[in-house]
């Protein structure tokens, strides 16, 4: 399984001080973040996309391309790429890019973004977000996988015989995930691909999640790429660590209370027992994070959410280090003697190669926007679309 983390690149008041950081000190902390999770053994880190405050990772790839220069191991990734208003060509020519800087430790996760005043700035209708993705995914899959594409939709200007350059590195486009927070119609989309699919896992109850990725497997499994419990699979979580239980949710409490995400609903303690949260010693964090696996089946990446709601930069590389010291090597331990036979690693460069040299051209399917909206009428989905 690969462990990392992920940032939303948030610009919050500590509300221990009364500060917040400059965006100049923000962006620093995120890249200082990335090469702490190389030096303690992570194998992931992602960024998402935002492009309004208080965020300000506007420019993944700008940033990726900056910690790729300066790591060795780490797969560098997404946490949301906003399929839905950037030019699916820009998208295959940046990440390309990025995956030739990189030597390949390069994937990303599309999704269509929480925020809506961002679809006008870009030219685009939050009421065509589903068709959007939909859409602007059928093309970027084949741009990294035909020379000259040929293309016409209903959201962008014709192709014909377009060609994105770079080509992806040893002809192997980068693995996708497909991000999702309610969408069944998302969780579809991945499933058809048969690419992988990341459920959030953060601020909804565990039995919410569950249903998504239960019928992104057994839909992974209806087009034929496997098993339902072959299915790639990725989970979000938040945790704070101290060695003494008491003393995280002494530190952390007025970040929860305060934090534009969490601050002014449930209590602490009521967030933490509904939902993934983890508050408490490196013990309790590895305890509830194996439940995972009992909750959702076996899967392959899980990271977790560390620089939020104002933390401060040394409070964040404290988190990284317990979570590198103590508590991933037990999960890696852990997950792997509970992990049955013929349920696939993580998707890497490496694999991914190794995986077209045995079955030949990578596939070139594409799907329809009337597809994936059929997910919505899959028997006994149950999917809550609040």
């Amino acid at each position: 399984m690969q462990f990392g983390i992920f940032t939303v690149g948030d610009v919050t008041v500590d509300p221990t001080t009364g500060r917040a950081p400059t965006e100049h000190e923000r962006i620093k902390a995120m890249t200082a973040i990335a090469l702490k999770a190389e030096e303690v053994g992570l194998d992931v880190f992602a960024t998402g996309e935002h492009h309004n405050p208080p965020f300000v990772p506007s420019s993944p790839t700008t940033m990726l391309g900056w910690i790729a220069a300066r790591t060795q191991k780490l797969i560098l990734s997404t946490s949301t790429t906003l399929i839905t208003t950037n030019d699916p060509v820009k998208i295959a020519e940046d990440f390309a890019m990025l995956q030739h800087l990189a030597d390949g430790r390069v994937d990303l996760m599309l999704g269509r973004g929480n925020t809506g005043p961002v679809y006008p700035w870009f030219g685009q209708d939050i009421r065509q977000g589903i068709p959007l993705a939909v859409e602007n995914y059928a093309l970027l899959h084949r741009l990294w996988r035909e020379d000259a594409v040929d293309w016409e939709g209903r959201f962008r200007t014709p192709l014909q015989g377009f060609t994105s350059t770079p080509r992806p590195l040893d002809d192997v486009p980068p693995f996708v995930w497909h991000g999702s927070i309610r969408s069944p119609e998302i969780a579809e989309q991945a499933a058809y691909y048969g690419d992988g699919f990341f459920a959030n896992n953060i601020f909804w109850p565990k039995g919410h999640f569950r249903r998504l990725i239960n019928l992104y497997r057994t839909r992974y499994a209806h087009y034929g790429h496997g098993a339902p419990e072959q299915a790639i699979v990725g989970l979000g979580g938040q945790v704070f660590m101290r060695a003494n239980s008491q003393d995280a949710v002494r530190e952390f409490r007025p970040y929860f209370d305060n934090a534009p995400v969490y601050g002014h609903g449930p209590s602490l303690e009521e967030f933490t027992r509904e939902t993934p949260l983890t508050v408490g010693s490196p013990q309790q964090v590895i305890e509830k994070t194996l439940t995972f696996g009992e909750t959702f089946g076996d899967y392959q990446r899980q990271l977790f959410l560390m620089d939020h709601a104002g933390l401060p930069l040394k409070t964040v590389l404290e988190q990284l280090d317990l979570l590198g010291e103590q508590v991933v090597p037990v999960l890696r331990e852990e997950f792997a003697k509970g992990c049955p036979g013929g349920v696939p690693e993580a998707p890497t460069h490496a694999s991914l190669l190794a995986r077209r040299a045995e079955s030949g051209e990578p596939d070139e399917s594409t799907v329809s926007i009337e597809s994936i909206e059929s997910a919505e009428s899959v028997e006994n989905t149950q999917i809550v679309r609040s």
